[in-house]
């Protein structure tokens, strides 16, 4: 499970290895707002070789 804590070194993996990754779907995982943000930074680097990154929140709430 990504963690708001991975997403940093995701980012870093991202943006300065070269990959053939092209679409990474991190459904259902928790980065928070902060990592959030850090990958959508990270998704439009001109280092970064994404095409697609997807992410679905799926927090529920119970009561």
């Amino acid at each position: 499970m990504l963690t708001e804590e991975s997403c940093g070194y995701l980012s870093s993996a991202l943006s300065s290895n070269p990959s053939h990754l092209r679409e990474l779907d991190l459904s259902y995982n928790h980065p928070g707002n902060s990592g959030v943000k850090l990958l959508v930074d990270t998704f439009n680097n001109p280092n970064c070789t994404l095409d697609k990154l997807k992410y679905v929140d799926n927090e529920e709430s119970h009561c």
